[in-house]
């Protein structure tokens, strides 16, 4: 049950208020009293009912803004309109405006998902004198709980022994919990103050909650669902205020907006299906959450500000990129843009502006210093315009190293085939008009062998030797099922091609010439 006591006024607009409220058919005048007459056509016009109510008021001049403007509501509709009226009753006497002759209106709006009421009536009671309005959201708060004979002492008890069941890990968290069942909570020196309407109903020494906090407990998978589940409604609900009754409604989660109401700068959830609290900025940017874009508007975003890196720096890769698009929980990738759950193709010419300094970006990873250096690997870099690559004013960190080995394996006398040293070694062999290159992909290094002075004959493959062609062939397995056939004749070895032909030339055969003399 909430009493909301509004602003007061000279001319008593809230009754102008109510009344253009009947006017649109969401509320209507169900209770008028003391006003002494029926009205021109059977019931009194806004003005006739403004008009009795300054008149009234008129009796104490000191006051200024004699109205008292008050809403009443209780939960959803767990009580009727007549059992929602009978309490405004209860309530008006507590707060002392229910003396004989007191002018009151009450109107029952339809406009909300729960069942309220407005009273309108005057800060001057019958007798000319001012009804006492000290200390008066206490006493509204205290008449509250008696008319509901709520005990608040305790039932802060209570409701502290449940927060504490809640998994949270800061005082913060704590509040938040708390804040959900109505209660305002702070700190000052060592002692933590629980407030509610307006008084304080119980004192806990800070050092108790360091047994409270649950460092470490965080329900990851609940977390990522709920990131889900508030992406899902954040993109069917117009503003922050529908978003929070959703999620309440729905899956029992309270959010805990901190800040400026039409820009917070952080919140809190605690979800009561669980009994958890989550650090907002750990489930879902604060902005990504009460960002109301339709996905169409947030594509375009997305779009336009890739677009704006391009004009930033036009060589812009798609890894650099991707970067900047991870705080939005976007990325590229093969042309496409991803955003939640969503795609859209990538305009075509930011397509293949991407390609085109992905390509360069991998040249530039070899720090190229020479002309011939950029320019074989431009080639090798399917293409790659040369005069968009910039040449390096220093080696790559691992030339040196790179340097190093090779002139070792170059200067090794053991190594008969240096080029199969070279390539054991991460390196391939490249020839590009004069120049030879060793290029190491991995560690993306090049080196012009020519311009360090390699001894480039040691790249030739060296002939093999009769002995060593032998015994390679004796290595070699016989087909299967086949037994391997010796010489008729000693002596000849193995190569007996006059026995059996030029390679298999049947032809030759009958040739007279052919035949050994």
């Amino acid at each position: 049950m909430i009493a909301t006591i509004l602003p007061g006024s000279s001319n008593f607009h809230a009754v102008g208020y109510n009344e253009r409220k009947v006017s649109k058919g969401v509320a209507r005048l169900i209770e008028i009293l003391n006003f002494g007459f029926t009205g021109t056509l059977g019931r009194p016009t806004p003005e006739e009912l403004r008009d009795h109510l300054i008149n009234y008021s008129a009796s104490n001049g000191r006051i200024k803004k004699a109205q008292f403007h008050v809403a009443i509501s209780c939960k959803g509709h767990e009580m009727t309109e007549e059992e929602l009226l009978d309490f405004a009753h209860q309530y008006l006497k507590e707060m002392g405006y229910m003396e004989p002759g007191q002018p009151i209106l009450v109107y029952s709006h339809y406009d909300t998902e729960n069942t309220h009421l407005h009273i309108v009536t005057s800060r001057i009671d019958p007798n000319g004198k001012k009804i006492d309005h000290n200390n008066e959201r206490r006493r509204s708060q205290e008449a509250i709980a008696k008319i509901l004979g709520q005990d608040n002492k305790n039932q802060v008890k209570i409701d502290f022994e449940k927060a504490t069941q809640y998994t949270f890990n800061s005082f913060a968290q704590f509040k938040a919990v708390m804040s959900t069942m109505g209660y305002e909570v702070y700190q000052k020196d060592d002692t933590a103050f629980i407030k509610k309407g307006g008084k304080v109903r119980m004192k806990v020494p800070l050092a108790d909650f360091n047994d409270l906090y649950k460092y470490g407990a965080t329900d990851r998978a609940r977390a990522r669902q709920l990131r889900s589940i508030l992406k899902k409604y954040r993109d069917t609900c117009a503003d922050k205020e529908e978003l929070k009754k959703e999620m309440k409604a729905k899956f029992g989660v309270d959010i805990i907006f901190f800040g400026k109401k039409d820009k917070p700068y952080g919140y809190i959830l605690v979800d009561h299906s669980t009994k958890s609290v989550f650090h907002g900025a750990r489930v879902l940017a604060v902005d990504e959450l009460i960002d109301f874009s339709t996905p169409q508007e947030r594509f375009d975003r997305i779009e336009a500000f890739i677009d704006n890196l391009f004009t930033i720096n036009p060589k812009i890769t798609q890894g650099e990129i991707f970067d900047k698009l991870r705080r939005q929980g976007a990325y590229i990738k093969k042309g496409v843009i991803y955003f939640n759950g969503q795609t859209r193709p990538l305009k075509q010419f930011m397509v293949d502006a991407l390609e085109r300094n992905n390509r360069i970006e991998w040249v530039e990873k070899f720090h190229p210093v020479t002309d011939a250096e950029r320019d074989l690997l431009c080639k090798l870099g399917k293409g790659t315009q040369s005069d968009l690559v910039s040449l390096s004013s220093s080696r790559n960190s691992d030339y040196a190293n790179s340097l190093s080995r090779l002139q070792d394996i170059f200067n090794d006398p053991n190594i008969s085939d240096v080029r199969t040293g070279i390539r054991n070694d991460g390196f391939i062999i490249k020839t590009d008009g004069d120049n030879t290159f060793a290029i190491d992909f991995q560690r993306h290094v090049i080196i012009n062998l020519t311009d360090e002075g390699f001894d480039l004959s040691r790249l030739q493959r060296q002939p093999q030797s009769q002995k060593t062609k032998k015994q390679q062939k004796q290595k070699q397995s016989p087909l299967p099922g086949i037994r391997k056939l010796r010489d008729a004749g000693a002596g000849h070895g193995e190569n007996r091609e006059w026995e059996v032909g030029y390679k298999g030339n049947y032809d030759r055969i009958d040739d007279a010439s052919s035949l050994k003399r």
